[in-house]
């Protein structure tokens, strides 16, 4: 049934992606669509929302940021064709632009070899359009190269005993004997980087970047023993050359061991992926008279507690008042983990769709559905603060894909 606008102020749609099916702007897209099919009228504001990793460039544009082409190298050393976002001298470079899995050749891993060097040649790109802040998002990598190859990209020299440039790739620095940073880009001394991540891995042992995500890209057990080894003695020459034990920090295994390098070369310091992509895209304003913020991501699980883009929506919107309620493909958290992260209930996809796969296929047609039933029971007729369908949780946990 179509009803009146209600009375009150506007919705703001503030979801990251679902991770396999929808972009953050499809997913505000349909939630629109599904909340006017039951209000037409309904004054609603969007900001696609990311975390710092695969997304990060679209928000960024959605924002009105202007893309900037860029041909880098990939992962794997052939040329792809990247982007950076940029606005008033501010740009945006998202890792996954250069390298990131899905830039494989036919999708094959090369966990020993994948480089980050095409990110530092976005980060140059920006340097050379004038930007003096860049903010860099990590995740989605392909690499383990503990940020070597963006070093490289930026002018760095990674030579080994003979003097020879060693070759890009995190095994290679097994043989890494000297860091020269004579040419390394003068202007990175002016900028401010600004590194947005969603991960607090160190860069070594069981919790690092080689254990933790290297089998994401492909490596094998063997392979994960010698990309640990490797990024250990390239933290070790670091340090003697840079100082610090930035290889411990919390951030430094983002992104392959990307984040390790931003920190000890560039001087970044690490920050909540959300919060800084909330401030660069203006999501605070837009609370400013609104009567509910709805985010979500494809999968609301443990790791959403931990630095992801719902849970900084809802912390945001706490502060103004705003009741928040989330969308999402799968919802694993219980209505006491939900509530805690200031989120007053979830409409999952698989509360309507049983099968993971069907989730995914039809995932806008069923997200406008969740969107319809938001729009009758928190606008039509506002609920009180615990709000409807609080006490459900459908435990549908298997197969739809997860934002980690």
């Amino acid at each position: 049934m179509i009803q009146p606008a209600p009375a009150g102020g506007h919705v703001v749609i503030a979801s990251d992606k679902f991770k396999g099916s929808l972009t953050a702007v499809e997913v505000a897209d349909h939630v629109s669509a599904g909340l006017r099919a039951v209000i037409p009228s309904l004054p609603i504001r969007t900001v696609p929302i990311a975390d710092g990793g695969e997304g990060t460039l679209q928000a960024a544009l959605s924002a009105g940021f202007l893309r900037v082409d860029v041909t880098a190298a990939g992962p794997t050393g052939e040329p792809v064709q990247a982007a950076v976002a940029v606005k008033d001298r501010t740009a945006v470079v998202e890792l996954a632009q250069a390298s990131g899995l899905r830039l494989l050749p036919d999708g094959r891993p090369d966990a020993l070899n994948a480089s980050s060097y095409g990110t530092g040649q976005l980060i140059r790109a920006a340097l050379d359009g004038g930007c003096g802040r860049i903010v860099l998002g990590l995740g989605g990598s392909a690499c383990t190269d503990g940020g070597a190859g963006l070093v490289q990209a930026l002018g760095g020299a990674l030579l080994d005993s003979s003097g020879a440039e060693l070759p890009r790739g995190g095994a290679a620095l097994t043989r890494l004997h000297t860091i020269d940073l004579t040419s390394l880009d003068p202007r990175l001394r002016q900028a401010e980087v600004i590194m947005a991540c969603d991960v607090d891995n160190p860069l070594l042992g069981p919790l690092g970047a080689a254990a933790v995500y290297g089998p994401q890209k492909g490596a094998t057990a063997e392979d994960v023993e010698v990309l640990d080894a490797a990024l250990a003695h390239w933290a070790e020459a670091t340090a003697a050359v840079v100082g610090g034990e930035h290889a411990r920090r919390p951030g430094a295994g983002a992104a392959g061991g990307v984040g390790f390098a931003a920190m000890a070369f560039l001087g970044v310091q690490p920050s909540a992926g959300i919060e800084i992509l909330m401030d660069l895209l203006g999501f605070r304003q837009e609370l400013a008279g609104a009567r509910l913020v709805i985010t979500g991501e494809g999968s609301l699980d443990a790791q959403s507690l931990h630095g992801k883009a719902p849970v900084g929506v809802a912390a945001a919107a706490a502060t103004q008042g705003v009741p928040v309620v989330a969308v999402a493909g799968r919802t694993e958290l219980s209505v006491e983990q939900l509530r805690g992260a200031g989120i007053q209930t979830a409409y999952s996809l698989t509360d309507i769709e049983s099968d993971p796969a069907r989730c995914v296929r039809d995932a806008g047609a069923l997200l406008e559905q969740r969107a319809a039933a938001i729009a009758v029971d928190w606008l039509i007729d506002p609920p009180a603060a615990t709000g409807p369908h609080s006490g459900d949780h459908v435990d549908h946990l298997e197969r739809f894909p997860a934002d980690a």
